[in-house]
């Protein structure tokens, strides 16, 4: 069976961390490790943490100087031992059975590495948020992502990945810890694609994400942070890409990441459309590219046409 450990990142929020912490020690299928990293908390949350946890085997308590949600992702990852690695905020929970959904889809899939899931929030607003409305197998993201910044991901606490790409998505200039001090989730999200996993959206409803006055991100936003955030993802992506030699040509692969897609969804299929259009070369061809595209995912969504169902 697939392992699990839970990196838990707190900092000042000695008033969530004990509810999320409770809630991975609490799965129905109990994770392999649990590993809190505070980032330097002023609010009393590692004298209250060791009280609570230093002496259950359970937990790993990971204490340091304030460096940022990027450099807390590093440290929780740098002690995970287990298969998987799923992330938390100190400030959200899971339902019990979160990690027992993972692990059954961890468990029949060993070709899908990267697993965000839908969320309910909770707190000053209550709605459901999601990728879609059904669990589907996305297939492989990178040249979406590298061309479009789209983002096949979640917020922190719904994302989890295999230990080999959360460690690789993580090796990033030291640098960089001072620009991810807030959204080092879009670290996560965007280096996944772009290193090559294969991902997929998975419906829970597990993931209880806590909206308060306190959101370092959520929330906040102004057009001046959006052109920010954008500009540093775009910048982000060029490292990753850059690491594995990915430039502009892996446009001439569009077609081949779509086919990757056991049943894309309609606007997924628009999305890889636009892709084809951007290709070099005739616009004639392009345009053909983008038509069969469409033209494919049509024929799978007629009336009694014989479809791959991604799986629940």
């Amino acid at each position: 069976m697939t392992s699990f450990a839970v990196v838990v990142t707190s900092y000042n929020y000695r008033a969530f961390v004990g509810t999320a912490i409770d809630s991975a020690l609490a799965q129905s299928r109990a994770p392999m490790q649990v590993i809190v990293v505070d980032d330097g908390s002023t609010d009393g949350t590692p004298a209250h943490l060791r009280e609570r946890y230093g002496h259950d085997p359970r937990v790993t308590l990971v204490c340091g100087e304030n460096g940022g949600q990027l450099v807390a992702f590093q440290r929780g990852v740098a002690h995970a031992r287990a298969d998987v690695v799923c992330f938390l905020d100190a400030d959200d929970r899971w339902a019990p059975d979160y990690l027992a959904h993972l692990g059954e889809l961890y468990d029949r899939r060993r070709d899908v590495d990267f697993v965000f899931s839908d969320m309910q929030l909770f707190g000053d607003e209550q709605r459901w948020e999601g990728y879609a409305e059904h669990s589907r197998d996305l297939g492989f993201t990178a040249i979406s992502t590298y061309a479009l910044m789209h983002w096949y991901g979640a917020p922190t606490s719904a994302l989890s990945m295999r230990a080999l790409w959360a460690r690789r998505t993580l090796e990033l200039p030291a640098e960089l810890g001072q620009t991810w001090r807030l959204s080092a989730d879009n670290c996560l999200v965007f280096g996944a694609s772009v290193l090559g996993a294969r991902k997929y959206y998975l419906r829970t409803g597990a993931v209880h994400y806590r909206i308060h006055g306190n959101n370092g991100w959520w929330g906040r936003q102004t057009p001046a942070t959006t052109y920010l955030n954008r500009f540093r993802s775009r910048c982000l992506i060029g490292i990753y890409a850059r690491s594995i030699g990915l430039d502009e040509r892996c446009l001439e692969s569009v077609k081949h990441e779509f086919r990757t897609k056991p049943d894309p969804s309609w606007r997924e299929a628009r999305h890889y459309a636009k892709l084809a259009r951007l290709r070099h070369g005739s616009w004639l061809r392009n345009l053909q590219h983008a038509a069969s595209i469409l033209w494919s995912t049509l024929k799978r969504r007629r009336p009694g046409a014989a479809t791959r169902p991604a799986t629940d």
